[in-house]
């Protein structure tokens, strides 16, 4: 493969330099020093009072959902430009998804929709809002909705690791906010995930869930069943050196944004958006082609040349699993999906390779 969408990239140095202080620590896992440093080094760099590494994005959700009590026929709201990921542990634990469009000004969920959806579920526990490609979700519009019809706000901002919102770090705002350190993310783990609040209460009953729910005795007590959601030390010692060198991250990944657009310049193409109300990560370089060029058919000759791209996420209400699902929708998701493309965005890509995909875009806009 000549590119991938979104490799990871080590500092080499650095990570060797962390992993050989987790080994010397003697400890491996669910727990150790190289967590608590991690933990405590990324309240610091994003802003929050309490911080939870987990063992991924996905397991932040899952706790968030079994701290909220999750029950067959609860109701939570939730973005439908998404990843599964972002509703799974909710509906697996028995939650009816009531799914909300994007915008046309940040491709993240629409307020007026959610204050309508609030409005008419007004039983649902939970708003569950996505960071798109690396964009901020509206927070304080969206928080004081949740405010008003008495619902938690979580923000997963997976992809949006080192993006602001008003100048506070994304997801800042929220009851609670997730990230993800996949392999293919901003900064990675090798897996794992982070689970920020400024609830320490709720923050504490995450960790114990997180620990199969074992209570502060000598012994083995149990009077709720948890899991086993805890980051390992050696993932959190590769993290603890990513995180050092996120601002390299931002700016490598920038720069590929804007090569790309110069790339591109004079092409009938059209970019996601930035919102007036901050700065993405720009995780990935996405941009929407016009009617005559499929997105499915143009990854496909991307993939066949060696360059990993592929189409937007497929909204959640369109998806087969979620056929029942209410839905609130302006068009917006859709005309994405058909539409949108997210090419290769890694932080090393060079413009030679870009020339090439730029060549093979120009023959299938003949």
């Amino acid at each position: 493969m000549k590119a991938f969408l979104s490799p990871p990239c080590l500092n080499c140095e650095a990570e060797r330099v962390a992993l050989a202080a987790a080994l010397d620590s003697g400890y491996i896992a669910p727990c150790g020093p190289m967590v608590d440093a991690f933990e405590a080094r990324a309240k610091e760099r994003f802003g929050f009072s309490h911080a939870l590494a987990t063992n991924s994005g996905t397991m932040a959700l899952e706790l968030l959902a079994r701290a909220l009590n999750i029950q067959p026929g609860d109701e939570i709201i939730a973005s439908t430009l998404t990843f599964i990921a972002s509703v799974a542990p909710f509906v697996s634990l028995g939650a009816m998804p009531v799914f909300v469009d994007a915008d046309a000004t940040s491709w993240c969920m629409d307020v007026a929709l959610a204050e309508k959806a609030l409005r008419e579920h007004p039983k649902a526990k939970a708003l569950i809002v996505t960071d798109l490609y690396g964009q901020s979700c509206d927070i304080d519009a969206l928080a004081a909705l949740c405010a008003q019809y008495n619902v938690k706000f979580i923000v997963d901002a997976a992809e949006s690791v080192g993006a602001t919102y008003q100048q506070r770090a994304s997801g800042k705002g929220a009851w609670a906010t997730i990230y993800s350190f996949n392999g293919n993310k901003i900064i990675t783990t090798g897996g794992g995930g982070l689970l920020l609040s400024d609830d320490g209460a709720l923050v504490a009953l995450c960790q114990q869930l997180a620990s199969q729910g074992r209570e502060p005795t000598l012994w083995y007590e149990h009077q709720r069943v948890g899991t086993h959601g805890r980051m390992g030390n050696i993932p959190a010692a590769i993290g603890l050196a990513q995180l050092e060198h996120l601002e390299d991250a931002l700016c490598d990944k920038q720069r590929v944004w804007e090569e790309w657009h110069q790339a591109l310049e004079g092409l009938p193409i059209d970019f996601m958006p930035i919102a007036s109300y901050g700065m993405p990560n720009f995780w990935l370089t996405v941009i929407t082609l016009p009617p005559s060029v499929d997105p499915i058919e143009m990854t496909k000759i991307f993939l066949q040349a060696g360059f990993e791209a592929r189409p937007m996420w497929k909204p959640m209400h369109l998806q087969p699993v979620f056929k029942s699902a209410p839905v609130y929708l302006n068009g917006q998701s859709e005309r994405l999906f058909k539409r949108g493309l997210c090419l290769p965005s890694g932080r090393k890509l060079t413009r030679a390779l870009m020339d090439e995909m730029v060549c093979l875009l120009k023959e299938a806009l003949v």
